[in-house]
């Protein structure tokens, strides 16, 4: 039996995947579309981890003169003789990706900017003796790759706002053929220098980065640019008309970004992991770009590497761990009551439908809570559901990871929010050591309709119950001197809460039941016959606790009933 291929785990370099034998989904045919719908400037936006960088490497080896034409043997675009014949290996290509480009201030930022530039010129260094070049140019040449006395590149400003332009220029004499610019993660800088500060200066210096050499370059053949927003033209693409931009919205390229239907089946089957292809589509599937189911590339590989090392290992939130969420913490602590009652919409499963604006600055993002939704949606948090008209998108959790992460976050935020009125949270907790039933219901009832209720209504009641339970633990969670257990095994079962209060040799037992119907009373009461039948003080009666009280607490959307007993 054939070995089968490595899972290409975190390999974004095209090269790398073809000549180490890992899997590969063939998505070359991209290369066609491009030739055929030519445009100087295309833009693809896409969500992070949905395979824009991988796409970016394989068109420079594909176009890049010099490369190894044998990459792309068995792939799909290598059985169009003529293309290849045409443009395979035919022109200099400059390939950077800014997804680094970042600094605590502008100078930083700057500099890193300046390096990476810097390295790129440093791949071609035939030019500073090429005889296609004046002693001028070979000059300009070595000005881009001149390192300082702390060996870092040292571009002044106006070579650096120029660099691109210049080097395709110098490429460009070189070969005789003008230059294909590739430009992965184009946003990211915007992104860093928003969040630290510096925003309007690096604004600046890409508007004229850009400008230079997508804008007035008559050496440049045609120019690749990928990010997750489609950034205002005004911003940094004034003045391009022949510029064209393909978003989650559109059909064009919509299959040649993330895991199609049947490259995820085909892929399970090379494995052999076809039994796992449900919980994979419930977990990773979900995206819709046009018209198309898409999965998250990132997350079936991972998943399908984690199945190779131990095939019993249950799904993980892959896409979180690659990146910070700050995005929703920011908009959970921004949204209002409406925007609040519409996020607990859709974590339990419904849809909303909102003006989508794909067309951002990002001074934008912060004025209004609407900007909020559509970066959420132009991010991957959200995706299309049903059909669109004019001026509505239909809009959807895509997946169970991205519900958790949506959960999760609310989750913290309630727990700092609870936090900051120590007063309130005091008295609450101090409530069921004093068994003070009135005070416990009123104030749970008042935490319960500050946050955002999570109650999937297809999930199982023990699902729901675990939204109440988690709430409870995070507000004892900040009491110095409670030992609370959640789950714990005592007497003959696992209660739900156990707290010992040692200084007041006080136990505490809670039970919570989800009241089907709004039934508070018949749940209560069955939580604490649970109690008793189960005999779940017993733990705490052995560990010295001589005043026990226990709880069965009701829960219904937000609201609740408690009864001591």
């Amino acid at each position: 039996m054939a070995a089968k291929p490595k899972l290409p785990v975190g390999i974004e370099n095209f090269e790398e995947i073809r000549t180490r034998e890992f899997y590969y989904i063939d998505k070359t045919r991209i290369i066609r579309n491009l030739l055929e719908n030519p445009g100087k400037v295309t833009l693809f936006t896409r969500p992070r981890r949905f395979g824009k960088t991988l796409n970016m490497s394989m068109l420079k080896y594909f176009f890049e003169a010099g490369s190894d034409y044998t990459l792309f043997d068995g792939l799909e675009i290598s059985k169009d003789k003529e293309l290849c014949g045409k443009y395979m290996g035919k022109f200099p290509v400059i390939s950077i990706s800014l997804k680094n480009v970042e600094g605590n201030n502008f100078v930083e930022a700057k500099g890193m900017l300046c390096s990476l530039i810097g390295r790129e010129a440093m791949r071609f260094p035939f030019l500073l003796k090429s005889s296609c070049l004046s002693e001028t140019e070979h000059q300009q040449y070595m000005k881009l790759t001149e390192l300082d006395q702390n060996g870092l590149f040292a571009m002044e400003d106006i070579l650096l706002k120029d660099s691109l332009a210049m080097l395709s220029r110098l490429l460009h004499k070189h070969y005789g053929l003008r230059t294909i610019l590739l430009i992965d993660e184009y946003d990211v800088p915007l992104d860093k220098a928003y969040q630290s500060g510096y925003y309007d200066e690096m604004v600046m210096l890409l508007r004229i980065l850009f400008g230079q050499a997508l804008k007035t370059n008559d050496s440049l053949y045609f120019a690749v640019l990928t990010g997750c927003l489609r950034i205002s033209k005004e911003s940094i693409f004034t003045g391009l008309n022949n510029f064209n931009v393909y978003t989650v919205k559109d059909i064009q390229y919509n299959e040649y970004f993330g895991f199609t239907e049947r490259e995820t089946r085909e892929m399970l089957e090379v494995y052999g992991w076809m039994e796992k292809y449900h919980t994979i589509k419930e977990w990773y599937d979900g995206y819709r770009f046009g018209n198309l189911e898409i999965y998250c590339p990132w997350d079936v590989i991972c998943y399908c590497h984690a199945l190779k090392m131990c095939p019993s290992v249950k799904p993980q939130n892959y896409w979180v761990n690659s990146s910070s969420n700050d995005l929703i913490r920011k908009f959970i602590s921004k949204a209002k009551t409406a925007d609040k009652n519409e996020i607990e919409t859709l974590i339990n499963g419904g849809s909303i439908k909102k003006r989508i604006r794909q067309e951002l600055t990002y001074r934008d993002l912060d004025s209004k809570t609407d900007h909020l939704w559509s970066l959420l949606f132009t991010t991957g948090y959200l995706t299309q559901s049903g059909e669109e008209n004019s001026d509505w998108t239909e809009l959807a959790i895509p997946n169970k990871e991205i519900r958790w992460i949506f959960t999760e976050q609310i989750r913290e935020w309630f727990e700092e929010e609870t936090a900051k009125d120590s007063r309130k949270l005091e008295s609450f907790c101090h409530a069921f050591q004093e068994n003070n039933v009135s005070r416990i219901e009123e104030g749970f009832n008042a935490y319960l309709r500050k946050t955002i209720s999570i109650r999937d209504t297809n999930a199982r009641k023990e699902k729901k119950e675990n939204f109440y339970h988690g709430i409870l633990l995070g507000i004892f969670g900040n009491m110095d001197g409670w030992s609370v257990r959640s789950n714990a095994e005592s007497g003959d079962g696992y209660s739900d809460i156990l707290i010992e209060i040692e200084e007041k040799e006080t136990g505490i037992v809670i039970e919570l039941k989800y009241a089907e119907n709004a039934d508070f009373d018949t749940a209560c009461h069955k939580a604490l016959q649970q109690i008793e039948d189960r005999n779940y003080e017993d733990g705490l009666i052995t560990d010295g606790m001589k005043t026990i009280y226990r709880y069965g607490i009701a829960c219904y959307k937000k609201r609740c009933k408690v009864i001591s007993g």
